[in-house]
């Protein structure tokens, strides 16, 4: 007796995020209100979060070189302290007042701006403290996944040289685009633009 045969399924298409992407996740940002409070992530600390306050900035670039001015990047990212908020990790030492966690549209010039803290170090793959970092997750028209990837700080070369994510990256001119330069102010900035395709590419995580 024969088994009725099962046919082989194929992978449906993956879609991209649409036009309507500043609409679907940022919709006070266009002007759309009384449908939610505020726009999910848009703040990420109050007066009583603990760290060093800093601004991450920077551009995305398309291939070609404009500004992509539709881009919505999500930030995730230790305290102070080098804890995950909870409930993302149980033995978080953050107080409330810091989320570890932001959403952003781009302006009409490409920028995307974070109002957070330094995040501390944490313990990477191999049991070794990684190099502060943040994690970036990042969506637009014409992309069909979500891209990842991470910003790494220029004033913190020793932890840099020993991240175990970076090292995994063989070329180290490759390793300088996840490297945001300081720049001195009321608030320090840490800028760093975001290229999609192009000689500058981004390094993005296959995750």
């Amino acid at each position: 007796m024969k088994l009725h045969p099962v046919p082989v399924l194929k992978e449906s298409p993956s879609q991209t995020a649409g036009p309507y992407v500043h609409i679907g996740m940022t919709p006070n940002f266009c002007g759309i209100t009384g449908v939610i409070d505020a726009d999910p992530g848009i703040s990420m600390l109050t007066a009583d979060a603990e760290g060093e306050r800093i601004i991450i900035t920077g551009r995305v670039i398309d291939g070609a070189g404009a500004p992509v001015n539709d881009a919505v990047l999500e930030l995730w990212q230790a305290d102070s302290k080098g804890s995950f908020v909870a409930p993302m990790a149980p033995n978080s030492k953050s107080v409330p007042a810091f989320t570890g966690w932001g959403r952003q549209p781009t302006q009409p010039d490409g920028t995307y701006r974070f109002e957070t803290i330094k995040p501390g170090r944490v313990d990477g793959p191999d049991g070794k403290p990684m190099a502060p970092h943040v994690s970036l997750w990042i969506v637009a028209r014409g992309i069909n996944i979500g891209l990842q990837t991470r910003l790494y700080f220029a004033d913190e070369a020793e932890a840099n040289a020993a991240d175990f994510v970076l090292n995994k990256i063989m070329d180290p001119r490759r390793r300088e685009t996840l490297i945001a330069r300081r720049e001195e102010g009321p608030v320090p900035r840490y800028v760093l633009d975001i290229h999609l395709q192009g000689e500058r590419e981004t390094v993005f995580f296959d995750i």
